[in-house]
C-alpha cells in the first residue's frame, strides 16, 4: 500500500511537460493538465467573449446612424476605427502579458476592463437621445444631455477595445499552450484546436447577431448593450473555473520579446554606416559565421527576393551585433535576439498582402448591412428581420464548413499531399483570398441589381421606401464571406502562432489581429477619400446616405480589383516562402 501510494504521489515517475507548470509552480503533468479538458475551459471563454463583441459590433452602424443621428460614410468611418482599434490593442496587450502580467492575469484584468466598458455603454444607451434623420454638423450646439450620451458612448465603446485588446492575443495562446507540439497526439490536437476554436467562436457569433440585433431594432439598445455585458460576467466566471486544470508557460527571467526585438531595430539603425568589413570583424570576434542568419531564412529560387531579404533581414540586422558608434559601451544584441527579429521580420511579405483580404472582411458589418436596411426584409406576415441579423449567415456557414473541412477534406487532402494538415497554411490562406475576390464581384453584382430595381419602381428619390426586392438576395455573400473565413481567418491564426519561436507566440498571434485592425482603418481610409472625392460640386457620393443614389457597386468592384493585385504578390511570396517547423510544410 505504501509503495502504490508513493508511486501514486511521485511525479517524477509521471510524465512531464517540458516548459509548463501546473497552478502550484509544480512542472505540468501531462496527464492531470492541459489537452482538451483545459482548452474547452478556455474555447468557452472566447464563445462569451465573442459573443459580447459581437453583440456590440454587428449592428454598431445601425446605432450610429439612427440614435446617434451620423451619416452612412462617418458611421462606416467610426465603425472601422474602432473595429481597427480593437484589432491592434492586442499588440499593445500581448506586449503587457509578455513583460509583466503573463497570460493568465493579463486575461483576467483585461475582462474586468471590458466588463466595466460593457456595463457604461449600457448607461449611455439609458440616457435620452437626440437622434435625427439626417447628419448632425459638429459645428451644430447640441443639447447637454446628447453630449453626454457621446461622450459616455464613445468613452465606454474604446474601453471595450482596451479590455478586448488584453484578452485577445492571450485567451488564444494560452488554449493553444495546453497542446504540448512536440508529442506527436497532442501536435494533431493543435492543429484541431484551432479549427474547432473558431467554430465556437462563430457559433457565439451568429447567436449573438440573430440575439442582440432583434432586442436592439425592436425592444431597446440599453438591453442589447447589458445582454454582452452579462455574457462577458459569465465569460471572466468560467475561466476561473479552469483554473487548477490549466498548463502555464515558465516565464524565463527575460527582457520581454518586444524590448529584445525593438533594441536589435535599433540598434541596427544606429549602425547602419557600419562597413561589411568593420561587421566580419566583430563576427569573426565573437565566433559568428557572416551571412549565417541570412542563409538560414533563404527564399528557394527566387532570386530576386532572397537578395532583397538578405539585405533587409541578413546583413541590416547583424549590425545590431556591434556596439553602438562602434564604442565597446552600450548594449549589444546578441545572435538570439537578431534571430528573434529576424523571425519576426520574416513574416511581414504574408502580414503585407493580406490587408486586402481584411479591408474586405471590414465591410461584411458596415455596407453590407446599410445595404440590408433598404430592401424588404419581411420573412412571412408581420415580422421583419433585423438587417445586420444576416450577418448570422457568414457564422452558420463557418459552423457547417468547419466540421467538413476538419473531418473530410483534411483526411482526403492528407492521402494526395501527404502533408498532416492536408494541405500547407499558406494554401489554406490563399484559398480564402480567392474566395473573398469572388464575394466582393457577387456583392458588386447583387447591388447593380438592387439599383436597377429601385429605379425600375421610381424609388431612386425616396430614400425611406423599401426597395421590393428580398433582402436574401445578400446570402450568398455572406456565405462567401463565411466560406472565405474558414481559410483565410483560420489559417492566419495558425501561420502567425506557428512561425515564431515559441516565447513569441502572443507577438505572432498579435502580428496576425494586427492585419485586420490595419484593414479596418484602411477601409475607414477608402471610405474618407472616396467620399470626398465622389461628393463634390453638390453630386451624389458612392455612400451618400439615400442608397439609391448611391454607388456601392463601384466601391464593390474597387475592392475586388485591389484584393487581386494584393493576391497576386500574396502568391509571389507564399510560394518563395519556407516554413521554419517540418509539420507545416
Amino acid at each position: 500500500m505504501e509503495t502504490a501510494l508513493s508511486t501514486v504521489d511521485s511525479p517524477l515517475l509521471f510524465d512531464t511537460v517540458d516548459g509548463a507548470v501546473d497552478y502550484k509552480g509544480l512542472p505540468a503533468l501531462r496527464q492531470h493538465s492541459g489537452g482538451w479538458r483545459s482548452a474547452s475551459f478556455i474555447i468557452g471563454v472566447e464563445i462569451a467573449e465573442r459573443f459580447a463583441y459581437y453583440g456590440i459590433s454587428a449592428n454598431l452602424i445601425t446605432y450610429l446612424t439612427g440614435t446617434l443621428g451620423q451619416s452612412t460614410a462617418t458611421a462606416a468611418e467610426n465603425v472601422n476605427a474602432w473595429s481597427g482599434t480593437a484589432s491592434l490593442l492586442p499588440l499593445l496587450g500581448a506586449f503587457v502579458a509578455d513583460s509583466f502580467l503573463g497570460r493568465y492575469r493579463t486575461i483576467v484584468f483585461a475582462s474586468l476592463i471590458y466588463i466595466l466598458g460593457l456595463g457604461l455603454l449600457t448607461l449611455s444607451a439609458l440616457l435620452p437621445s437626440q437622434s435625427t434623420s439626417h447628419y448632425l454638423d459638429t459645428k451644430i450646439a447640441l443639447g447637454s444631455s446628447y453630449q453626454l450620451q457621446v461622450m459616455l458612448f464613445f468613452f465606454s465603446l474604446y474601453l471595450v477595445a482596451i479590455g478586448q485588446g488584453g484578452h485577445k492575443p492571450c485567451v488564444q495562446a494560452f488554449g493553444a499552450d495546453q497542446f504540448d507540439g512536440e508529442d506527436p497526439e497532442e501536435s494533431k490536437a493543435k492543429s484541431s484546436f484551432f479549427n474547432w476554436w473558431y467554430f465556437g467562436i462563430s457559433g457565439s457569433a451568429t447567436v449573438a447577431i440573430c440575439v442582440s440585433s432583434y432586442i436592439q431594432d425592436n425592444l431597446s439598445w440599453s438591453l442589447g448593450f447589458g445582454i454582452p455585458g452579462m455574457a462577458m460576467f459569465l465569460a471572466l466566471g468560467v475561466f476561473l473555473l479552469g483554473t487548477r486544470t490549466y498548463r502555464y508557460s515558465v516565464k524565463r527571467n527575460e527582457e520581454s520579446a518586444f524590448l529584445r526585438i525593438g533594441r536589435v531595430f535599433v540598434n541596427a539603425v544606429r549602425n547602419w554606416r557600419t562597413s561589411p568589413s568593420a561587421l566580419a570583424i566583430e563576427e569573426e570576434a565573437r565566433g559568428t559565421l557572416p551571412h549565417r542568419s541570412a542563409e538560414q531564412f533563404k527564399y528557394g529560387s527566387n532570386s530576386c527576393y532572397k537578395a532583397i531579404w538578405i539585405l533587409l533581414c541578413g546583413r541590416f540586422l547583424d549590425k545590431a551585433l556591434v556596439s553602438p558608434d562602434g564604442s565597446k559601451e552600450g548594449r549589444v544584441c546578441t545572435l538570439r535576439e537578431v534571430e528573434e527579429a529576424r523571425a519576426v521580420l520574416r513574416l511581414v511579405p504574408i502580414w503585407v498582402t493580406s490587408l486586402g483580404y481584411a479591408i474586405v472582411f471590414a465591410q461584411t458589418s458596415t455596407f453590407f448591412t446599410k445595404q440590408g436596411a433598404t430592401m424588404d426584409r419581411t420573412i412571412f406576415d408581420g415580422f421583419e428581420i433585423p438587417a445586420a441579423s444576416l450577418q448570422l449567415f457568414i457564422g452558420l456557414t463557418i459552423i457547417l464548413f468547419i466540421p467538413i473541412y476538419d473531418r473530410i477534406f483534411v483526411p482526403l487532402a492528407r492521402a494526395f499531399s501527404r502533408k498532416p494538415a492536408g494541405i500547407t497554411i499558406l494554401q489554406r490562406i490563399g484559398t480564402g483570398m480567392i474566395l473573398s475576390i469572388i464575394d466582393m464581384a457577387v456583392a458588386a453584382l447583387v447591388e447593380m441589381k438592387r439599383l436597377k430595381t429601385a429605379q425600375e419602381y421610381g424609388l431612386v428619390d425616396k430614400p425611406d421606401a423599401t426597395v421590393p426586392m428580398s433582402i436574401l438576395w445578400l446570402v450568398p455573400q455572406y456565405v462567401l464571406a463565411g466560406a472565405a473565413d474558414v481559410f483565410t481567418m483560420v489559417g492566419l491564426q495558425e501561420f502567425f502562432y506557428d512561425q515564431v519561436p515559441i516565447e513569441l507566440r502572443s507577438v505572432g498571434l498579435a502580428l496576425y489581429l494586427s492585419i485586420f485592425g490595419v484593414g479596418s482603418f484602411l477601409s475607414s481610409f477608402l471610405v474618407s477619400v472616396i467620399e470626398d472625392a465622389t461628393g463634390r460640386d453638390g453630386r451624389y457620393s458612392w455612400f451618400a446616405d439615400n442608397l439609391n443614389q448611391a454607388h456601392l457597386d463601384y466601391f464593390y468592384w474597387l475592392l475586388a480589383g485591389m484584393s487581386t493585385a494584393a493576391l497576386a504578390a500574396y502568391l509571389y511570396f507564399a510560394n518563395a516562402y519556407i516554413y521554419n517547423r517540418r509539420n507545416t510544410n
